[in-house]
């Protein structure tokens, strides 16, 4: 899958909604990702690692698993 212009050098793409986070390597549903970017909820983080992902509470999405969309918080 290709990069997000604004994440094109993260690898790691938080959904601040969902608290899931998306391995842009290895994901492959590219309407999820595209409506995170449309809707500018996306977070990326410092260093790229999932490591820090579930450091800051969000976990790992995996296909066809679903949560329910919060309002973010900032």
């Amino acid at each position: 899958m290709e990069r997000p212009g604004r994440f094109e050098h993260t690898r790691y793409l938080g959904d601040k909604r969902t608290q899931l986070v998306y391995d842009l390597d290895t994901w492959t549903d590219e309407s999820v990702i595209d409506d995170i970017v449309t809707n500018e909820v996306g977070i990326c983080f410092g260093p790229d690692t999932l490591a820090e992902a579930r450091n800051r509470g969000y976990s790992l999405a995996t296909p066809g698993v679903s949560r329910r969309h919060r309002k973010p918080r900032a």
